[in-house]
């Protein structure tokens, strides 16, 4: 009896460790979706105000600057794709959903499609499937360090432009929806093609003042364009993020809800074996003052 008991309680003692593992993770991750959560937020604005920008200078201008006009090189290249993962584990389908995403969108396009993928589980992920993979990058682990990976994915992609190696920049990322749920999707930001300068040209400004370009327009826009990309890739990396952080925080409060059910099974089963144990023992005790009552007579 001793010895089940004691094995109980070794159980008992490392589920609640465990839990306090778990709940440690889930209150990390919580914290992280509420910091990405309001980075995205913020780019919202910033995104909408580079977009009326973009608007009046085409509006006024009525083309693309040369170095955001897409560039048709002899041979038709490749297309290019940044599909955004985690590098950890513990987040459920994340990886899975966004990967099979950009696959079966890949699939349909015209050309072959060569991808750059953020995130060690969601490269292993893409390999499997056959895509071909130009390299790999590390997940950020706070708002400040996705601004390097930003602007090492604008230099690879723009030097492979550049050479002709592809012709399309696409992103594939998770967007976090209501809850802990999210769903993937995808964007084309390169190249930047006359019915994206139409749409732009169409938002309407928000106030009946009219805006106007100052200085050289031609270096004006392109700023803008720069500045485009930017939060473009900003925005998908911090979506991300906050995806990947809310599966990991739901994945968190069902490992927590399951150890509560096992340490209720435990305690019940310890304190059942203990009090048969005393029972017996209460019971040996009767049965031994019994038996000497009985001699005594």
């Amino acid at each position: 009896m001793s010895d089940t008991t004691a094995s109980l309680r070794r159980k008992i003692n490392s589920a609640g460790d465990l839990q306090s593992v778990v709940r440690t993770m889930k209150a990390v991750a919580a914290s992280s979706v509420g910091q990405y959560e309001k980075s995205v937020a913020a780019l919202a604005d910033y995104y909408r105000t580079v977009e009326l920008g973009l608007g009046v200078c085409f509006r006024q201008s009525g083309r693309l600057p040369s170095v955001a006009e897409q560039k048709r090189p002899a041979a038709a290249g490749a297309i290019g794709a940044v599909v955004f993962g985690s590098d950890q584990g513990l987040v459920g389908q994340f990886n899975d959903v966004v990967a099979d995403y950009a696959v079966k969108t890949l699939a349909g396009l015209p050309a072959a499609s060569e991808v750059w993928a953020v995130g060690e589980r969601v490269h292993a992920r893409l390999a499997d499937a056959g895509l071909h993979l130009m390299g790999r990058f590390s997940v950020p682990n706070s708002v400040k360090a996705i601004i390097p990976l930003i602007g090492e994915v604008l230099l690879e992609s723009e030097a492979r432009r550049s050479r002709g190696e592809i012709t399309e920049l696409h992103l594939f990322y998770n967007r976090p929806a209501s809850g802990s749920v999210y769903t993937p999707v995808g964007q084309r930001l390169l190249p930047m093609d006359e019915n994206w300068r139409r749409k732009l040209a169409e938002i309407p400004w928000p106030t009946k003042n009219l805006p106007e370009v100052m200085g050289g327009g031609s270096a004006i826009l392109g700023a803008l364009i720069r500045e485009y990309l930017f939060v473009s890739l900003f925005r998908a990396c911090a979506e991300s993020l906050a995806s990947e952080n809310a599966s990991r925080l739901a994945a968190m409060q069902r490992a927590d809800k399951n150890i509560d059910e096992l340490l209720d099974n435990l305690n019940g089963t310890f304190h059942r074996l203990r009090q048969s144990g005393i029972d017996e023992e209460l019971f040996d005790v009767i049965s031994g003052f019994e038996a000497l009552s009985a001699e005594e007579k």
